[in-house]
């Protein structure tokens, strides 16, 4: 098995337009904290709110392109959503091994986003397992 307990993975992720107006317009989600400036002011936040899924796409993106280890199936998967995602914020994620159990193939992360102001936006865990 290619991880140990203790390894330590990071990348990048920005929200960039293209992903915000993608998710849009394929899932319909037009809740006004997502889609309306004004709206999304008036509840205390700096302009609107992104879709919290979108860190779930990059979740994603991680598992199957990021690891050392292609051959793999998500088995669960928990989010905490801690502080708001803006348009074009720059997210550093780090996921950390912190359980291999060989005799079934499985391997458990913890793991968080934190945005350029290094607070923690979401954070969670998730397990996968290594196919045959």
């Amino acid at each position: 098995m290619k991880f140990n307990p203790g390894d330590v993975y990071n990348e990048v992720f920005v929200v960039a337009d293209e992903v915000y107006h993608g998710f849009t317009q394929l899932f319909k989600d037009r809740n006004p904290l997502h889609v309306d400036h004004s709206f999304a002011r008036e509840k205390g936040f700096d302009g609107v709110v992104m879709y919290g899924n979108i860190l779930n796409g990059f979740l994603s993106f991680f598992i199957g392109e990021s690891l050392p280890e292609k051959n793999v199936i998500i088995h669960s998967q928990e989010i905490q959503y801690k502080n708001a995602v803006y348009l074009n914020d720059r997210l550093d994620f780090k996921a950390v091994v912190t359980g291999v159990y060989e005799s079934v193939n499985a391997v458990e992360f913890k793991y968080e986003f934190r945005n350029s102001g290094s607070k923690v936006v979401a954070k969670g865990k998730f397990q996968i397992g290594i196919l045959p």
